[in-house]
């Protein structure tokens, strides 16, 4: 009689990396989260207090990497699901930073052991993009040299409309000034998005799981090491490398009392 053989399950993922969402209060960075993790927009949203949390795997690595390329997201999805197991998994630990100043001595903290970065603006609300040098100084204080930031333009369902009540145009940022000061400050990449409509949202955190397996794959990151922003699923000393291991992605004493779980 024929024995019959059954393939191991796959890895849910293959690693772990932790982002967070910087940028003015109101620029959308909860709403940005809740639509990857949920695919939903809420037209009304408490302002976060602190920090709050969210996840969500993502294909890294070919082929999706070469749809991301084209700028067709949706394929880089299909792809992922016919790859006959060779697709690379990430799975991104959201950490969505409250904007106010009242909070900024709790977000910074959760800037250290962070392997990416959205930073936020509004593209309605010059004054949030202003604000973006001193985030991004604030930023690569605290966090690893190696951290990828791509600078998102949200709300473009706004200012994608002609004027606004007063009758002034609602773009208050041109694509070409953002793009322009992401090349004088060395950041990855501008991406518009609409967190109502979900235009590039994807894209936006695609983008910046992407780079980071790059950055996995040129060894810029020890995965070994607990206070790295990136792990590899399994890795834990002493322990079954089969099995699932509580990976914590947060720092110290403020994450202990920050909130718990995810949101898909």
């Amino acid at each position: 009689m024929p024995v019959r053989t059954t393939e191991p399950p796959r890895n849910p993922w293959d690693y772990i990396a932790k982002l967070v969402a910087i940028g003015d209060s109101g620029c959308g960075k909860s709403s940005l989260t809740v639509r990857l993790c949920e695919n939903r927009f809420s037209a009304t949203h408490d302002v976060t207090i602190g920090v709050e949390f969210g996840s969500r795997i993502v294909p890294v690595g070919p082929p999706a990497n070469k749809a991301l390329e084209k700028g067709n997201t949706a394929t880089a999805a299909e792809l992922a699901e016919n790859s006959n197991g060779q697709q690379k998994k990430m799975k991104l630990s959201l950490w969505d930073t409250a904007g106010q100043e009242t909070y900024k001595s709790i977000t910074r903290s959760y800037f250290r052991g962070a392997s990416g970065a959205l930073l936020v603006f509004d593209l309605s609300r010059r004054k949030s993009f202003e604000s973006a040098t001193a985030w991004l100084n604030d930023l690569r204080q605290i966090a690893d040299n190696n951290i990828v930031v791509v600078l998102v333009g949200n709300k473009l369902d706004l200012a994608s409309q002609s004027t606004d009540i007063e009758g002034g145009n609602k773009r208050q940022v041109t694509k070409e000034e953002a793009e322009e000061w992401c090349r004088r400050e060395g950041v990855l990449k501008y991406i518009e998005t609409s967190a109502k409509s979900g235009e590039n949202v994807e894209k936006a955190f695609l983008e910046v799981a992407e780079r980071i397996y790059q950055n996995i794959e040129a060894g810029r990151y020890d995965l070994a090491d607990r206070r790295s922003g990136v792990k590899k699923f399994g890795a834990a000393g002493g322990r079954d490398a089969k099995q699932p291991q509580a990976v914590n992605l947060t720092v110290g004493d403020a994450a202990k009392g920050g909130p718990r779980g995810g949101c898909c």
